[in-house]
């Protein structure tokens, strides 16, 4: 006799359960009830074992898009960077977020949110940093 893969967390435990529940002739809305969860999700949980098989209720990878940048743009993005503001055509060598962000749009035909360019930031290394308040 063949031994089952153990659930890998609390949620696919429940999507199991959920499986369990169908085959013992449990209505959807009653697996919802008892599972704490809405009808809507036990029907995709069920669709998705219906097109995909049963392997298709296991643990899932992280989903969103795929990243639009590669470690190699990212690796040419950071040499970029510590060119200069001013080798890019920006007045004063200073890079805010914005101007990372039209860098990004220049050279590889992408946009990005300044948010979503403190997080690439992030993930290359580099720190957000504040000016020295200084009298004039």
């Amino acid at each position: 006799m063949a031994k089952e893969k153990q659930p890998q967390d609390w949620r696919e435990a429940r999507r199991m359960r959920a499986w369990e529940l169908k085959q013992a002739g449990w209505k959807s809305i009653k697996i919802a009830e008892a599972l704490g969860v809405t009808r809507g999700a036990v029907s995709q949980w069920f669709k998705e074992a219906e097109v995909e098989g049963v392997e298709a209720l296991r643990k899932r990878r992280g989903g969103g898009p795929k990243a639009r940048l590669s470690e190699p743009d990212l690796k040419r993005l950071e040499k970029l960077l510590e060119q200069g503001a001013e080798a890019q055509g920006f007045r004063g060598d200073i890079w805010t977020r914005p101007r990372i962000g039209e860098v990004i749009k220049w050279e590889f035909g992408v946009s990005y949110s300044p948010e979503h360019v403190g997080n690439l930031l992030k993930k290359i290394g580099w720190s957000r940093q504040k000016p020295i308040k200084r009298a004039s």
